[in-house]
């Protein structure tokens, strides 16, 4: 079984819990600086992430590699701020936000590193990758949605943060050297899709954690189907469980719009 040496460990450890200080201290702040705090520390995860994962990391693996624990530091830091400050909370959620952070740099390593690049690990790390991925799109669809923009920047602003959040998703089935057409195009495309889901749920009376879960939803059925195509192990049976649960949701969602809620 591939071990990280205890560098590379205490590296990915220290980047997690200097980055989990950073966002105590960005909520410790007045809320006239949190928006431009949090840009910055959005750029230092990335820093620090690309720093403890530089010795595995080649070509495009610079950009795929380090953006989903960059995008998981945005989302948590804008989410928070739709949560009640108490101490609490932002203890709690600062704890679960640098052991999320270091779980995903340990996925990352694992794509980063050919050496570990073993069929079970390897599968382990896309499932962990997968659900991280959806975590950070409900935070982030929650914080977009709850700033009420108008029919197109919603749409937009939701298109532009699922490429983030699709591009690496399906790099990292193949770990392919360069990013292909094929890639760019499924994510631009369902992107798009995502973009146009969120403005026609926006005129809908459901509440903004409902929406999120619907889009968020789609993002595990679009990106769950896609990464199946491209491993080559789609069948539809594969299809029709995903289906079914964007089904189920859906209803909810119809039920939830009829309630008022």
């Amino acid at each position: 079984e591939p071990r990280l040496s205890m560098r590379k460990r205490q590296k990915l450890v220290l980047t997690a819990i200097l980055l989990m200080l950073g966002m105590w201290g960005i909520w410790s702040v007045g809320l006239d600086w949190k928006y431009p705090l949090i840009g910055l520390l959005t750029v230092v995860s990335y820093l620090m992430s690309a720093w403890a994962l530089k010795e595995g990391l080649t070509g495009v693996e610079w950009v795929m590699v380090p953006l989903p624990p960059t995008l998981f530091t945005a989302s948590v830091a804008l989410f928070y701020i739709l949560l009640p400050q108490s101490i609490w909370v932002r203890l709690l959620i600062g704890v679960l936000y640098g052991v999320g952070q270091y779980v995903l740099l340990l996925t990352a390593n694992i794509f980063s590193v050919a050496a570990i690049r073993t069929i079970a690990l390897f599968r382990a790390a896309l499932a962990v990758g997968f659900v991280m991925t959806i975590l950070t799109g409900f935070f982030l669809y929650d914080t977009i949605l709850s700033f009420r923009l108008p029919f197109w920047a919603l749409m937009l602003w939701v298109a532009f943060v699922s490429i983030g959040l699709l591009m690496p998703g399906l790099w990292s089935v193949n770990l392919e050297k360069k990013i292909s057409k094929t890639i760019i195009g499924y994510s631009i495309w369902l992107s798009a899709v995502m973009g146009i889901i969120a403005g026609a749920i926006s005129i809908w009376p459901i509440s903004i954690a409902v929406a999120s879960l619907f889009l968020c939803t789609m993002l595990y059925i679009m990106l769950g189907i896609s990464q199946h195509h491209f491993s080559q192990r789609l069948f539809s049976k594969t299809v029709w469980e995903y289906v079914t649960v964007g089904a189920v949701v859906l209803v909810t969602m119809l039920l939830a719009s009829g309630r008022g809620v």
